[in-house]
C-alpha cells in the first residue's frame, strides 16, 4: 500500500492494518499528521539508526537523513543498521534501503554527506522537525543554531556509557548553549563507551518527542533535559531555563 492510498483511508476514518497498533494512542487525526509530516535525522549511528526505525514503522511519511560515514565493525556492537553486509557502506544509503523493505509508505531521502555551515540550511529547510543524532559538539551547536533560525524544533540525544540525556529545542527556547559551554569535537563517550542500551533508550525517547511535536499529543519536555543514568537507576529532569 502507498502512502497516498493510506492517507486516504485516514482521510475515510479508517486505519490502515499497518498502523492499527498505533491507533489507541494518536488516533486517526494523528496517525494522518505523521503521514503528512517532513522530519530530518542527522546522524544514522547508534541514535540515528534506532530513530529511524522507528519513526519509520510508527509511519512518518518523509525522512531526510544526513550522514556522510561509512559503517565500521566497531559499530556491530550498537548500531541497528550496521550488520556485516553494511560494512563499508554509507549510513544514510543503508538506513534508506532498510525503511524501503520496513514501510513503503515513507519516502526517504539519504544525503550521503555530513551536515556543515554551507548546507545546513538547506538539508533542513521545510522540515517539520529535525532529530539530533550526532557526536559531535560543534556539529550539534551549528544544527541547534541552524534549526532555531529556520524556526524548526529540535530532538537533541546524547548517550556516553551508561548515561545519556535528551531534550526538545523549541525556536524560541533555551538552546544547546545552555548544555554545551564549548564546542569540542568529542563528548565524553569518546571515554565512557556506548553500550547497546544506551542509545537504544536514548532514541526511543527522541522518538517519542518527535511524534509528539507532530501530533500534538502528549506534553513535551521543551525547555527541559532529561537526564538517566542507568547503571545507578537515576531518571531526572532538569530545568534549561
Amino acid at each position: 500500500m502507498a502512502a497516498k492510498d493510506s492517507l486516504e483511508m485516514l482521510s475515510r476514518g479508517e486505519f490502515p492494518e499497518r498502523y492499527q497498533r498505533n491507533s489507541g494512542t494518536i488516533g486517526v487525526a494523528g496517525q494522518k499528521r505523521l503521514l503528512e509530516a517532513r522530519v530530518a535525522v542527522v546522524g544514522a549511528g547508534g541514535l540515528g539508526g534506532s530513530v529511524i526505525e522507528l519513526l519509520a514503522r510508527q509511519g512518518v511519511g518523509f525522512l531526510r537523513i544526513i550522514d556522510g560515514d561509512c559503517f565500521a565493525l566497531h559499530n556491530l556492537n550498537r548500531q541497528l543498521l550496521a550488520t556485516r553486509s553494511t560494512l563499508g557502506k554509507n549510513k544514510a544509503e543503508v538506513a534508506a534501503a532498510r525503511i524501503a523493505e520496513v514501510n513503503p509508505d515513507v519516502e526517504v531521502h539519504a544525503v550521503p554527506q555530513m551536515l556543515e555551515e554551507k548546507n545546513a540550511k538547506t538539508l533542513l529547510d521545510g522540515m517539520d522537525v529535525i532529530v539530533d543524532a550526532l557526536d559531535s559538539i560543534a556539529s550539534r551547536l551549528l544544527l541547534c543554531e541552524t534549526a532555531q533560525k529556520l524556526r524548526i524544533p529540535l530532538v537533541h540525544a546524547a548517550i556516553a556509557g551508561w548515561t545519556g540525556q535528551v531534550a526538545t529545542i523549541l525556536p524560541d527556547g533555551p538552546g544547546l548553549e545552555k548544555i554545551y559551554r564549548t564546542p569540542m569535537q568529542k563528548g565524553i563517550e569518546a571515554e565512557l563507551g556506548t553500550p547497546a542500551p544506551t542509545p537504544a533508550l536514548a532514541a526511543a525517547v527522541q522518538t517519542r518527542e518527535v511524534v509528539k511535536l507532530l501530533t500534538g499529543i502528549g506534553e513535551t519536555i521543551a525547555g527541559k533535559l532529561l537526564y538517566f543514568d542507568t547503571e545507578q537507576n537515576i531518571y531526572e529532569m532538569l530545568s534549561l531555563e
